[in-house]
């Protein structure tokens, strides 16, 4: 028999969040060197500090929580989780060209590639100190299962985000969904949603834990978070987002939607298609906004964004059974954080496709 519910999921999701937000950033601050060389560590600290959800050092600190152990034992590994989070955020705006972030300026455009480069290397270090400090606070055991985790993360992330540059360098254009799925596995799914929960369990319930129970939760639901992330990109508002609207079309990203379309669309718009993902961003010219919003058009008219929701809303489900199966016929431990973590856990997948950034 399932266990009861807490009442208003969103809000509830929303309140763990924004608690576990303030402490990691907190506790992330205060590990960033006072002293600096000009643009460099005071830089570092600029993603972390503006408006955000803080889902993966969330996600860490409540699996800890929900699996019975202390979230305060978990704070070192949940900074480290946003600390390699900010450092790959600085590196796709670079890669991407991107102009916004959370609704400010990325660093790149505002201080230029080589210090946003080299700010994004010294935010990797401080995560490397970070992972290097578990020794002292949680043993050497637990602390090398943490770097392994880390390890096997940013492999994973670092050949997702080479699949992703490969489809746009080559003008891939006979992708499969199966293809975009693998992707959202290795660049979505591991370091936003399987990294965190591993990193907690393992916090939880020690070196010898096995850190894999929530891995198809986790892969279910970095895809259905990746899918609301593009369709956002497309028909969200640009004060929700944080983000530039139609950001993935300009710079070519193969999403679910894209793939959908050159799959539904005529031999004519194909080509048109594909002769506009030949291109670069600085190639395209003047012509490109027309395009673009030539896409936008397609996109609507074979209903892409309808499905690619309808995918999601298939992938949020099962991520709901999976996490069912494994707490929902739990019994309340009694302790507040605990429990709201596990209901945190529960209601996770559906605030998943309903957020607005």
């Amino acid at each position: 028999m399932t266990a009861p519910r807490l009442s208003g999921g969103a809000a509830l999701v929303e309140r763990v969040l924004a608690r576990y937000r303030e402490r990691t950033v907190a506790a992330l601050l205060r590990h960033i060197p006072e002293q600096s060389p000009p643009y460099l560590y005071e830089l570092a600290a600029d993603y972390p500090a503006r408006p955000c959800k803080g889902l993966r050092a969330a996600l860490c600190l409540a699996t800890c929580a929900a699996f019975g152990g202390d979230p305060a034992r978990a704070l070192n590994p949940a900074v480290t989780v946003e600390l390699f989070h900010n450092a790959f955020l600085i590196h796709d705006d670079i890669q991407d060209g991107s102009e916004l972030r959370r609704g400010e300026p990325t660093l790149p455009a505002a201080y230029g590639v080589e210090v946003a480069l080299n700010v994004g290397n010294a935010t990797h270090l401080l995560g490397l100190q970070r992972l290097m400090a578990n020794r002292r606070g949680l043993g050497g055991e637990l602390a090398w299962r943490l770097f392994e985790e880390t390890e096997l993360m940013c492999r994973q992330s670092l050949e997702g985000q080479a699949l992703e540059i490969a489809w746009i360098r080559d003008n891939a254009c006979a992708l499969a969904p199966g293809d975009y799925y693998r992707l959202c596995l290795k660049k979505t799914s591991w370091y936003t949603f399987l990294y965190p929960c591993r990193s907690g369990l393992l916090v939880a319930e020690g070196a010898s834990a096995d850190s894999n129970r929530l891995d198809r939760f986790g892969w279910y639901l970095g895809a259905a978070y990746q899918i609301q992330d593009d369709v956002l990109n497309l028909a969200g508002t640009q004060e929700e987002y944080g983000k530039e609207i139609a950001g993935d079309l300009w710079e070519g990203k193969r999403t679910l939607m894209l793939i959908h379309l050159l799959d539904r669309c005529t031999a004519a718009e194909r080509a048109r298609a594909e002769r506009y993902l030949s291109r670069t961003r600085s190639q395209r010219g003047p012509e490109a906004a027309e395009d673009v919003r030539w896409l936008l058009d397609r996109l609507a008219a074979y209903e892409c964004v309808e499905s690619a929701r309808q995918a999601a809303d298939g992938l949020v489900a099962a991520a709901e059974r999976e996490i069912d199966g494994v707490l929902g016929s739990a019994d309340p431990c009694g302790e507040q954080e605990a429990d709201e973590a596990r209901e945190f856990l529960l209601a996770l997948p559906g605030f998943v496709v309903e957020r607005g950034r």
